[in-house]
């Protein structure tokens, strides 16, 4: 009798521990929706976490996923419903494309004409145009990766680009210094939409209009300067395992 309440009080205990991880997942993402304009996209950053939280915010509504290792995302994609979006959001290894190329949503990363040169490959073979962003580099820190200015300007005027036919440029990315100097954050995050007007120049198709910055702990500045895509995982999941 002892044993059978014990089991029957641990499957209460699980059943309300579950609860209430549904119930923190769906609030935090209601709370972040409320604070975001409706043009502005939120993007669950699911690295690390198992399918079962993915389960508990796609319940709650989310659609837009980003994974920064090609291993997790394929495991994961195949395991999701089939009407999520997927964003490749870290850095993505030129050998690794054709793994993501049959489904993902929006490359965040491109950060080279390479690259670039051989998403257009895997997106031909796949009969896709694939969606992608250009990656800048507005950071202090050194770690963290993206082109500047010169490249940038060198990949849009090269022959290969203008021929390319299964890749679409919708815009740039950037993340700003790890720092609770705000007034920092504000001039990164200002010199990535400096990068934005400039590629637009060059860019006049009315798609090239994603602008992606801002994450747990700087959206709210990163939407005050113009951001229309945040990526957010410990406001959303909590703190990564790893």
């Amino acid at each position: 009798m002892h044993e059978a309440n014990a089991s029957s009080m641990m499957y209460v205990c699980h059943t309300l521990v579950f609860t209430f991880s549904f119930m923190s997942i769906a609030a935090n993402i209601e709370k972040i929706k409320q604070e975001l304009p409706a043009h502005v996209t939120l993007i669950a950053v699911s690295k690390t976490k198992p399918v079962e939280m993915l389960m508990e915010a796609y319940e709650a509504g989310m659609r837009h996923f980003g994974e920064n290792k090609v291993q997790e995302m394929v495991a994961k994609q195949a395991a999701m419903p089939h009407d999520v979006c997927w964003h490749m959001i870290g850095h993505l290894q030129s050998n690794k494309v054709k793994y993501i190329a049959p489904f993902v949503h929006l490359i965040h990363s491109v950060d080279s004409l390479k690259l670039l040169e051989v998403i257009n490959k895997e997106a031909a073979k796949n009969n896709r145009i694939i969606d992608c962003l250009l990656q800048f580099h507005i950071a202090n820190e050194e770690t963290k990766f993206g082109m500047n200015s010169e490249e940038a300007e060198a990949l849009l005027t090269s022959d290969a680009y203008q021929n390319m036919q299964h890749i679409r440029l919708r815009g740039v990315m950037g993340m700003a210094s790890f720092t609770d100097n705000e007034t920092l954050i504000r001039q990164e995050f200002a010199t990535l939409m400096n990068f934005f007007t400039s590629c637009k120049n060059r860019i006049p198709h009315s798609h090239f209009d994603i602008r992606s910055f801002g994450m747990s702990g700087d959206y709210k500045i990163a939407v005050d300067e113009g951001s229309t895509m945040v990526r957010i995982g410990s406001h959303i999941f909590g703190e990564r395992s790893v």
